[in-house]
């Protein structure tokens, strides 16, 4: 209980500080720039019901930049400071996205420490496991900001930190859906779903062995879901609609043992990502359209 009491307190963690960020620009700013879905917020400034070049002349007059949002890098060219901004952003919604998903795991180590400690056999706590689990995800962060910083550079991403073109979140989305069927991605989500032979098989009580334990865990993790995660580069960063919908779809997939859940997604992702890259112009003029 206690376990999972603390995962729910560090998603909760994570979850206050995207909210945030969103619930600042609420009042001033077209929150349809943010990517599919975040339009429905507008219902609570005065963009709701005006078409698109009336939203834009708005924000263009009231909202200002995005350097001037809690959270969010500049309009501009990043600095090092605008990195940083990002990354607490990628880490926070790590902890909102992926420990929920680890809770299973996280809870099923702490059952079989606590069994062996009643026999006298040493075993690190589970903060241990969760701190090796989450090394893996902020490493991810790191490299997910890197890229949005070069992607924002190139005029790919909006300064809203959504996809700039429609290429991009087109090609993103159809590689998700194509990983979905490959033979990594079952073997890292089988790891995930059972986790108990592989802590029998590998089981080390001490602390450095422990927190191996649980980088590992966090590889077979990474491997499962980086693919989701990285839809968020098609969908708007910061679309919290999806940073759900994703942390709850990646949650499923691990709980709930069946190869059609994956499957499933894969062809949602790869279809919608067809039909996007249909609607570009660059993929129209070249097809003929």
């Amino acid at each position: 209980m206690t376990v999972i009491l603390t995962v729910v307190v560090l998603a909760g963690l994570g979850w206050v500080y995207l909210l945030i960020m969103v619930g600042v620009m609420v009042p001033d700013m077209d929150m349809g720039a943010l990517g599919p879905g975040m339009g429905a917020f507008n219902v609570f400034n005065n963009f709701s019901g005006l078409d698109a070049t009336a939203r834009a002349a708005l924000a263009a007059i009231c909202a200002p930049t995005a350097g001037g949002y809690f959270g969010m890098p500049s309009a501009g060219p990043w600095d090092v400071a605008d990195f940083f901004l990002v990354l607490v952003m990628w880490v926070m919604m790590v902890m909102a996205m992926m420990l929920p998903t680890a809770g299973p795991m996280l809870a099923t180590y702490a059952d079989i420490a606590d069994s062996g400690r009643r026999t006298g056999n040493r075993a690190a706590p589970v903060v241990v496991l969760a701190a090796g689990y989450l090394s893996v995800w902020v490493a991810f962060a790191v490299v997910a900001s890197l890229a949005q910083w070069g992607l924002t550079a190139l005029q790919a991403m909006t300064p809203m930190m959504a996809p700039a073109s429609l290429v991009l979140a087109g090609t993103t989305m159809i590689a998700a859906g194509i990983y979905q069927f490959t033979p990594a991605k079952y073997a890292c989500l089988t790891r995930c779903q059972a986790p108990v032979p592989y802590f029998h098989a590998k089981w080390r009580g001490d602390t450095a062995g422990v927190f191996r334990l649980g980088v590992e865990q966090g590889l077979f993790c990474f491997g499962c879901c980086w693919a989701l995660m990285a839809v968020m580069f098609a969908v708007g960063v910061m679309n919290v609609i999806w940073i759900a919908i994703l942390g709850a779809a990646m949650a499923l997939e691990k709980i709930v043992i069946s190869i059609w859940i994956p499957r499933i997604l894969g062809v949602v992702f790869f279809l919608w990502g067809c039909a996007v890259l249909l609607m570009s112009e660059p993929i129209r003029r070249a097809i003929g359209l």
